[in-house]
């Protein structure tokens, strides 16, 4: 009987004891890829709840705006503003717990600006400079050599750059969470410099008036020019080039004025300009032997507007109507020498020419039995025309003859096509064996 009443009062203990519900403790934090809180911005919820079963996830202003699983994954918001989430959880005791958090999302900031020169480079160089950048609610600006060399105001206005160079300006915007940075780079021209060079023509590089002059302008940072030359036939240009015909003998000052705006530079330079004695004089040319003209090592072929001695591969079809002179030498022994005109090369070794021209020569003055003469003395004082213009040259046979080296210097005369008289002095016979030459001087009428 009592072991019945004990296990009814345990029972009884034991039903009538109340059940405790487990509680609800809602939690949760976000990360926000990148930490980049400009639309479009991702964020990813780490649930963190205790005593729940059941989630209730709203998400304002979110994409998805709900969810009911326990980590709703990645929710994007699209537009700026500061929007609500909440999530419940719940169990099956009735427990429920709530949690929510604010979060603020910005608009996208894009760092930009536009730089305007104004008027133009050249020291000292102004620009202005607008801010085309969004999403940020301070700026911070550094121009480099700049004036001002700082600025915090949106649009900084107008700085000035006095130092020629590379400068460089870079804007700093934030929104109070985020700062971005750009810059850029704009070049300040140097200072105006105002220089020239100056090539006279190839056919007047004796500096005999008249002399054709091309001017290579070398300003630095110019944007106009004024030339002024005295003794030429234009005493004035405006060209950043100009060629230019000297005709009056004597010490010509020539000035070029550069301008850009801004400043203005003067540099003057001085050429001195000759008579014209209407007399080319060549010095030191090396006429080879004919082996040497057809083993290419010193050319036979002689053109006096070109002032170049070709060889035999170097006779072209363009070459061969400019040819005034030949000479034709046997051999080392220089025995047997001559000159012959371009269109008489059958009684040489060389190939004949297409088109040649015809040259008039007196190879030797004592065989010539004509009234054309003129001494190596004569030839080394002349500093004119007048006794070539004077001398009638012809041709004889006994000025053809063949000439030796026993006699130097020695002169031969000839008249080219054009009508031009000169005369060439050999000076020596230099032996090289197959490459042998003899060095001689030329002087011809230019016209």
């Amino acid at each position: 009987m009592n072991r019945i009443i004990y296990i009814l009062a345990i029972l009884c203990l034991f039903g009538c004891a109340k059940e405790e519900a487990i509680p609800v403790i809602a939690d949760f934090e976000f990360e926000v890829f990148n930490d980049d809180f400009s639309i479009p911005v991702q964020v990813v919820f780490f649930n963190r709840t205790k005593g729940g079963e059941d989630y209730e996830w709203t998400f304002e202003g979110g994409v998805p705006s709900r969810s009911v699983n326990r980590n709703p994954g990645v929710i994007q918001y699209d537009a700026k503003g500061v929007y609500t989430i909440e999530l419940t959880a719940t169990n099956q005791d009735g427990s429920q717990g709530t949690k929510t958090l604010e979060i603020q999302i910005d608009d996208p900031v894009i760092v930009d600006f536009e730089i305007t020169n104004l008027v133009d480079n050249f020291s000292p160089a102004s620009y202005t400079i607008q801010n085309n950048s969004s999403g940020a609610d301070s700026f911070s600006w550094t121009f480099e050599g700049g004036i001002p060399a700082t600025s915090t105001n949106q649009n900084p206005g107008e700085i000035v750059f006095a130092e020629p160079g590379d400068h460089v300006i870079r804007l700093e915007i934030s929104n109070g969470r985020e700062t971005y940075d750009l810059q850029k780079t704009i070049t300040v021209a140097p200072f105006l410099i105002s220089d020239f060079e100056y090539q006279i023509a190839f056919d007047d590089d004796d500096f005999q008036i008249p002399a054709r002059v091309q001017f290579q302008n070398n300003s630095i940072s110019a944007t106009s020019y004024q030339w002024n030359f005295e003794g030429a036939g234009t005493s004035t240009s405006t060209e950043e080039n100009p060629k230019i015909t000297f005709t009056k003998e004597g010490i010509q000052t020539i000035s070029l004025t550069a301008f850009n705006g801004k400043e203005t530079k003067t540099i003057s330079k001085q050429i001195e300009f000759f008579k014209n004695t209407n007399l080319r004089e060549l010095n030191d040319i090396k006429f080879g032997i004919n082996t040497a003209h057809t083993g290419n090592t010193r050319g036979s072929f002689y053109t006096i507007a070109k002032r170049i001695l070709f060889t035999a591969n170097e006779i072209t079809p363009g070459v061969e109507q400019d040819i005034d002179l030949v000479f034709f030498g046997l051999s080392n022994t220089f025995s047997r020498n001559r000159f012959v005109s371009p269109d008489q090369l059958s009684g040489t070794t060389f190939d004949e020419l297409q088109s040649p021209k015809n040259t008039i020569f007196i190879n030797s003055q004592e065989l010539c039995n004509c009234p054309a003469s003129l001494t190596p003395t004569q030839f080394d004082t002349m500093r004119d025309d007048t006794l070539l213009d004077n001398l009638v040259i012809t041709e004889t046979p006994g000025g053809l003859q063949d000439f030796d080296n026993t006699m130097v210097p020695r002169i031969v005369l000839f008249q080219t096509k054009e009508g031009k008289k000169g005369a060439i002095k050999i000076k020596s016979f230099v032996d090289e064996g197959q490459d042998s030459y003899i060095l001689v001087d030329i002087k011809v009428q230019k016209e």
